[in-house]
Protein backbone atom coordinates (compact mmCIF):
# COMPACT_ATOMS: atom_id res chain seq x y z
CA UNK A 1 0.00 0.00 0.00
CA UNK A 2 1.49 3.66 -0.91
CA UNK A 3 2.35 5.87 1.45
CA UNK A 4 0.05 8.42 0.25
CA UNK A 5 -3.08 8.45 -1.52
CA UNK A 6 -3.73 11.01 -4.06
CA UNK A 7 -6.64 10.55 -6.36
CA UNK A 8 -9.78 12.27 -7.70
CA UNK A 9 -13.22 11.77 -5.81
CA UNK A 10 -16.40 13.44 -7.00
CA UNK A 11 -15.60 17.00 -6.87
CA UNK A 12 -12.59 17.27 -4.92
CA UNK A 13 -9.01 16.05 -4.95
CA UNK A 14 -7.96 14.23 -2.09
CA UNK A 15 -4.96 13.53 -0.52
CA UNK A 16 -4.31 11.20 2.39
CA UNK A 17 -1.29 10.56 4.36
CA UNK A 18 -1.18 6.98 4.85
CA UNK A 19 1.25 5.76 6.69
CA UNK A 20 -0.05 5.58 10.44
CA UNK A 21 2.21 3.15 11.99
CA UNK A 22 4.63 6.25 11.62
CA UNK A 23 2.28 8.95 12.61
CA UNK A 24 1.79 9.79 8.91
CA UNK A 25 5.16 11.15 8.73
CA UNK A 26 5.84 12.60 5.76
CA UNK A 27 8.67 11.67 3.26
CA UNK A 28 10.46 13.22 0.10
CA UNK A 29 8.19 10.75 -1.85
CA UNK A 30 5.29 12.10 0.00
CA UNK A 31 6.30 15.66 -1.15
CA UNK A 32 7.38 15.39 -4.59
CA UNK A 33 3.84 13.31 -5.04
CA UNK A 34 1.87 16.32 -3.15
CA UNK A 35 3.49 19.06 -5.49
CA UNK A 36 3.04 17.14 -8.31
CA UNK A 37 -0.53 16.55 -8.07
CA UNK A 38 -1.53 20.15 -7.05
CA UNK A 39 -1.05 22.44 -10.36
CA UNK A 40 -3.09 19.75 -12.26
CA UNK A 41 -6.04 19.92 -9.82
CA UNK A 42 -5.41 23.35 -9.86
CA UNK A 43 -6.22 23.44 -13.69
CA UNK A 44 -8.94 21.33 -13.15
CA UNK A 45 -12.41 22.22 -13.65
CA UNK A 46 -13.57 19.59 -12.16
CA UNK A 47 -12.10 19.80 -9.01
CA UNK A 48 -13.63 22.06 -6.69
CA UNK A 49 -11.44 21.86 -3.81
CA UNK A 50 -9.39 19.69 -2.06
CA UNK A 51 -9.30 17.48 1.06
CA UNK A 52 -6.39 16.57 3.02
CA UNK A 53 -6.61 13.96 5.22
CA UNK A 54 -4.69 11.22 7.55
CA UNK A 55 -5.24 7.85 7.48
CA UNK A 56 -5.41 6.23 11.34
CA UNK A 57 -6.61 7.89 14.57
CA UNK A 58 -3.40 9.05 16.04
CA UNK A 59 -1.99 11.45 13.94
CA UNK A 60 -2.75 14.01 10.65
CA UNK A 61 0.94 14.04 10.46
CA UNK A 62 3.79 14.42 13.44
CA UNK A 63 6.36 15.61 11.36
CA UNK A 64 8.69 14.83 8.50
CA UNK A 65 10.85 11.58 8.36
CA UNK A 66 13.94 12.02 9.48
CA UNK A 67 15.65 9.13 9.43
CA UNK A 68 17.93 9.32 6.49
CA UNK A 69 18.49 12.93 7.20
CA UNK A 70 20.18 12.12 10.31
CA UNK A 71 22.07 9.17 9.35
CA UNK A 72 23.53 11.82 6.32
CA UNK A 73 24.01 14.55 9.30
CA UNK A 74 25.98 11.77 11.48
CA UNK A 75 28.46 10.99 8.50
CA UNK A 76 29.03 14.65 7.96
CA UNK A 77 26.70 15.71 5.00
CA UNK A 78 23.98 18.10 5.67
CA UNK A 79 22.38 18.11 2.09
CA UNK A 80 20.18 15.31 2.63
CA UNK A 81 18.66 17.86 5.24
CA UNK A 82 18.76 20.49 2.91
CA UNK A 83 17.03 18.86 -0.29
CA UNK A 84 14.23 17.91 2.22
CA UNK A 85 13.27 21.18 2.79
CA UNK A 86 14.05 22.97 -0.31
CA UNK A 87 11.17 20.07 -1.62
CA UNK A 88 9.47 20.53 1.61
CA UNK A 89 8.87 24.10 2.06
CA UNK A 90 8.16 24.86 -2.18
CA UNK A 91 5.48 22.40 -1.30
CA UNK A 92 4.46 24.24 1.46
CA UNK A 93 4.17 27.78 -0.65
CA UNK A 94 2.02 25.72 -3.20
CA UNK A 95 -0.35 24.56 -0.64
CA UNK A 96 -0.64 28.08 0.91
CA UNK A 97 -0.98 29.59 -2.66
CA UNK A 98 -3.90 26.84 -4.24
CA UNK A 99 -6.12 28.98 -6.01
CA UNK A 100 -9.34 26.46 -4.69
CA UNK A 101 -10.24 25.82 -1.22
CA UNK A 102 -8.80 23.19 0.73
CA UNK A 103 -9.92 21.65 3.34
CA UNK A 104 -7.37 19.42 6.10
CA UNK A 105 -8.27 17.46 8.58
CA UNK A 106 -6.65 17.52 11.46
CA UNK A 107 -6.97 14.69 14.31
CA UNK A 108 -4.21 13.40 16.72
CA UNK A 109 -1.01 14.86 16.28
CA UNK A 110 0.02 17.72 13.80
CA UNK A 111 3.18 18.82 14.20
CA UNK A 112 6.14 20.40 12.36
CA UNK A 113 6.06 19.38 9.13
CA UNK A 114 2.47 18.58 9.53
CA UNK A 115 1.62 21.96 10.41
CA UNK A 116 2.93 22.50 6.89
CA UNK A 117 0.85 20.32 5.16
CA UNK A 118 -2.30 20.76 7.05
CA UNK A 119 -2.24 24.27 8.40
CA UNK A 120 -1.76 26.38 5.59
CA UNK A 121 -5.44 25.04 4.24
CA UNK A 122 -8.62 27.52 3.71
CA UNK A 123 -10.82 25.33 5.98
CA UNK A 124 -8.72 23.83 8.58
CA UNK A 125 -10.68 21.27 11.11
CA UNK A 126 -9.90 19.78 14.32
CA UNK A 127 -11.62 17.55 17.05
CA UNK A 128 -11.16 16.12 20.20
CA UNK A 129 -7.83 14.37 19.82
CA UNK A 130 -6.40 17.09 18.06
CA UNK A 131 -3.00 18.64 19.45
CA UNK A 132 -0.93 20.87 17.32
CA UNK A 133 2.21 21.94 17.91
CA UNK A 134 5.39 23.88 16.44
CA UNK A 135 8.18 21.56 18.62
CA UNK A 136 11.53 21.85 16.39
CA UNK A 137 13.21 24.02 18.80
CA UNK A 138 13.14 20.92 21.22
CA UNK A 139 15.39 19.00 18.23
CA UNK A 140 17.59 21.79 17.57
CA UNK A 141 15.65 23.67 14.60
CA UNK A 142 13.62 26.55 13.95
CA UNK A 143 10.29 26.51 13.44
CA UNK A 144 9.91 26.21 9.64
CA UNK A 145 7.33 24.83 6.95
CA UNK A 146 6.19 28.56 6.65
CA UNK A 147 5.20 28.12 10.79
CA UNK A 148 6.95 31.24 11.21
CA UNK A 149 3.58 33.11 9.54
CA UNK A 150 1.46 31.31 11.25
CA UNK A 151 3.20 31.97 14.47
CA UNK A 152 3.29 35.45 13.59
CA UNK A 153 -0.07 35.96 12.73
CA UNK A 154 -1.42 34.86 15.69
CA UNK A 155 -3.26 37.12 18.64
CA UNK A 156 -0.46 39.11 20.16
CA UNK A 157 2.86 37.62 21.38
CA UNK A 158 1.09 34.18 21.60
CA UNK A 159 3.43 33.29 18.09
CA UNK A 160 6.99 34.16 20.35
CA UNK A 161 5.70 31.72 23.15
CA UNK A 162 4.40 28.69 20.73
CA UNK A 163 7.39 28.80 19.31
CA UNK A 164 10.25 29.16 21.73
CA UNK A 165 8.38 26.28 23.92
CA UNK A 166 7.09 24.30 21.62
CA UNK A 167 3.80 24.19 23.50
CA UNK A 168 1.34 21.95 22.25
CA UNK A 169 -2.15 23.38 21.10
CA UNK A 170 -5.65 21.39 22.15
CA UNK A 171 -8.24 22.01 19.53
CA UNK A 172 -9.64 24.94 21.98
CA UNK A 173 -5.92 26.39 21.85
CA UNK A 174 -5.78 26.29 18.14
CA UNK A 175 -8.33 27.97 16.90
CA UNK A 176 -7.90 30.83 19.22
CA UNK A 177 -4.01 31.05 17.64
CA UNK A 178 -5.47 30.62 14.09
CA UNK A 179 -3.69 27.47 13.32
CA UNK A 180 -7.47 26.02 12.75
CA UNK A 181 -10.86 27.28 11.70
CA UNK A 182 -13.52 24.42 12.78
CA UNK A 183 -14.38 22.08 15.70
CA UNK A 184 -16.21 19.23 14.16
CA UNK A 185 -16.79 15.75 15.93
CA UNK A 186 -14.31 13.16 14.35
CA UNK A 187 -17.54 11.00 14.12
CA UNK A 188 -19.23 13.30 11.63
CA UNK A 189 -16.10 13.22 9.63
CA UNK A 190 -16.62 10.87 6.98
CA UNK A 191 -19.91 12.07 6.34
CA UNK A 192 -19.14 15.68 5.70
CA UNK A 193 -16.13 14.54 3.19
CA UNK A 194 -18.73 12.30 1.58
CA UNK A 195 -20.54 15.42 1.33
CA UNK A 196 -17.77 17.73 -0.34
CA UNK A 197 -16.88 14.69 -3.01
CA UNK A 198 -20.93 14.78 -4.13
CA UNK A 199 -21.35 18.52 -4.19
CA UNK A 200 -17.66 20.54 -4.20
CA UNK A 201 -19.64 22.64 -1.33
CA UNK A 202 -17.21 24.10 0.91
CA UNK A 203 -19.74 25.75 3.00
CA UNK A 204 -20.96 22.49 4.44
CA UNK A 205 -18.21 22.94 6.74
CA UNK A 206 -19.62 26.14 7.87
CA UNK A 207 -22.38 24.37 8.26
CA UNK A 208 -21.39 21.75 10.15
CA UNK A 209 -18.72 23.43 12.65
CA UNK A 210 -19.86 23.23 16.29
CA UNK A 211 -18.64 25.58 18.90
CA UNK A 212 -14.80 25.41 19.79
CA UNK A 213 -13.40 24.04 23.42
CA UNK A 214 -12.50 26.61 26.38
CA UNK A 215 -8.29 27.15 25.81
CA UNK A 216 -6.11 27.52 28.33
CA UNK A 217 -3.91 29.07 26.10
CA UNK A 218 -6.64 31.97 25.94
CA UNK A 219 -6.91 32.13 29.45
CA UNK A 220 -3.01 33.02 29.58
CA UNK A 221 -3.15 35.35 26.87
CA UNK A 222 -2.32 38.29 29.57
CA UNK A 223 0.60 36.31 30.63
CA UNK A 224 2.06 35.39 27.58
CA UNK A 225 1.67 38.88 26.11
CA UNK A 226 3.41 40.25 29.33
CA UNK A 227 6.69 38.33 28.78
CA UNK A 228 6.90 37.74 25.27
CA UNK A 229 6.84 41.32 24.44
CA UNK A 230 10.05 41.56 23.81
CA UNK A 231 13.06 42.22 21.44
CA UNK A 232 14.89 39.29 22.22
CA UNK A 233 15.30 36.32 24.09
CA UNK A 234 17.65 36.97 26.53
CA UNK A 235 14.59 40.21 27.05
CA UNK A 236 11.77 37.34 27.89
CA UNK A 237 14.34 35.67 29.94
CA UNK A 238 15.34 38.60 32.57
CA UNK A 239 11.59 39.09 32.40
CA UNK A 240 10.80 35.70 33.57
CA UNK A 241 13.33 35.23 35.66
CA UNK A 242 12.47 38.37 37.78
CA UNK A 243 9.12 37.01 38.32
CA UNK A 244 7.91 34.94 40.78
CA UNK A 245 4.36 33.62 39.16
CA UNK A 246 3.68 30.09 38.50
CA UNK A 247 3.75 30.91 34.72
CA UNK A 248 6.86 32.38 34.98
CA UNK A 249 8.52 29.67 36.49
CA UNK A 250 6.74 26.64 33.77
CA UNK A 251 7.58 28.60 30.90
CA UNK A 252 11.25 29.52 32.33
CA UNK A 253 11.15 25.32 32.82
CA UNK A 254 10.28 24.60 28.91
CA UNK A 255 12.92 27.57 27.57
CA UNK A 256 15.49 25.57 29.78
CA UNK A 257 14.98 21.80 27.73
CA UNK A 258 14.75 23.68 24.30
CA UNK A 259 17.81 25.10 21.72
CA UNK A 260 19.37 28.12 23.12
CA UNK A 261 19.73 29.44 19.01
CA UNK A 262 16.90 27.63 18.10
CA UNK A 263 14.55 29.72 20.25
CA UNK A 264 16.71 32.68 19.61
CA UNK A 265 16.13 31.86 15.89
CA UNK A 266 12.38 31.60 16.69
CA UNK A 267 11.60 34.78 17.99
CA UNK A 268 13.71 36.73 15.52
CA UNK A 269 11.18 34.51 12.54
CA UNK A 270 8.26 35.65 13.99
CA UNK A 271 9.30 39.30 14.04
CA UNK A 272 10.15 39.63 10.91
CA UNK A 273 6.94 37.16 9.54
CA UNK A 274 4.74 39.55 11.12
CA UNK A 275 6.27 42.58 9.26
CA UNK A 276 6.80 41.25 6.33
CA UNK A 277 3.78 39.24 6.21
CA UNK A 278 4.31 36.73 3.30
CA UNK A 279 4.82 32.71 2.77
CA UNK A 280 7.58 33.59 0.37
CA UNK A 281 9.52 35.29 2.85
CA UNK A 282 9.02 33.79 5.72
CA UNK A 283 9.88 30.28 3.89
CA UNK A 284 13.16 31.93 3.03
CA UNK A 285 14.17 33.02 6.23
CA UNK A 286 13.37 29.67 7.72
CA UNK A 287 15.53 27.98 4.98
CA UNK A 288 18.11 30.18 5.27
CA UNK A 289 18.11 29.52 9.16
CA UNK A 290 17.75 25.88 8.59
CA UNK A 291 20.67 25.52 6.00
CA UNK A 292 23.14 26.51 8.70
CA UNK A 293 21.66 24.65 11.02
CA UNK A 294 22.32 21.21 9.34
CA UNK A 295 25.98 22.02 9.58
CA UNK A 296 25.88 23.58 13.17
CA UNK A 297 25.24 20.56 15.46
CA UNK A 298 22.36 21.27 17.41
CA UNK A 299 19.91 20.09 14.85
CA UNK A 300 21.84 16.69 14.92
CA UNK A 301 21.98 16.52 18.43
CA UNK A 302 18.61 17.19 19.09
CA UNK A 303 17.67 14.10 17.03
CA UNK A 304 19.52 11.91 18.52
CA UNK A 305 18.58 12.80 21.89
CA UNK A 306 14.61 13.11 21.13
CA UNK A 307 14.37 10.09 18.71
CA UNK A 308 17.63 8.03 18.56
CA UNK A 309 18.56 7.35 22.25
CA UNK A 310 15.82 8.87 23.35
CA UNK A 311 18.23 9.79 26.28
CA UNK A 312 16.17 13.61 26.26
CA UNK A 313 19.73 15.10 27.31
CA UNK A 314 20.81 16.56 24.70
CA UNK A 315 24.20 18.58 24.45
CA UNK A 316 23.46 21.99 22.63
CA UNK A 317 25.98 24.23 21.63
CA UNK A 318 25.08 26.76 23.92
CA UNK A 319 24.94 26.27 27.43
CA UNK A 320 22.17 28.00 28.58
CA UNK A 321 19.04 29.83 26.65
CA UNK A 322 20.40 33.21 27.41
CA UNK A 323 24.26 32.35 25.18
CA UNK A 324 23.54 33.05 21.52
CA UNK A 325 24.00 36.76 21.00
CA UNK A 326 22.24 39.32 18.58
CA UNK A 327 25.02 39.07 16.39
CA UNK A 328 24.89 35.25 15.68
CA UNK A 329 21.17 35.35 15.19
CA UNK A 330 21.47 37.83 12.21
CA UNK A 331 24.28 35.59 11.28
CA UNK A 332 21.97 32.79 10.86
CA UNK A 333 19.75 34.87 8.51
CA UNK A 334 21.90 36.49 6.16
CA UNK A 335 21.58 35.52 2.12
CA UNK A 336 22.53 32.46 0.89
CA UNK A 337 23.51 33.41 -2.45
CA UNK A 338 23.08 30.62 -5.30
CA UNK A 339 21.88 28.40 -2.42
CA UNK A 340 18.35 30.69 -1.47
CA UNK A 341 15.51 29.05 -1.46
CA UNK A 342 13.60 29.59 -4.98
CA UNK A 343 10.30 29.26 -4.97
CA UNK A 344 9.26 29.96 -8.31
CA UNK A 345 6.06 28.27 -9.88
CA UNK A 346 4.22 27.57 -6.54
CA UNK A 347 2.11 30.24 -6.86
Amino acid sequence: MSDIEIRKTGRIGRITLNRPEALNAVTLKMVQAIAAALPVWAKDDDVAMLVIDGAGDKAFCAGGDIADIYAALVVGDPNMARAFWRAEYRMNAAIFNFPKPVASFLQGYTMGGGVGVGCHASHRVVCASSQIAMPEVSIGLVPDVGGSLLLARAPGRVGEYLGCTATRMSAGDAVFAGFADYYIDEARWPDLIQTLEKTGDWEAIDQAAEPAPTSDLEAQFPAVNMFFDAETLRDTLSILAASQSDFARDTLKKLGRNAPLAMAGAMELVHRARVRDRIDEALRAEYRFAFRLAAQGDFQEGIRAAIIDRDRAPKWVHSHPGAPTTMEVAAMLFPLGDDDLSLEGTS
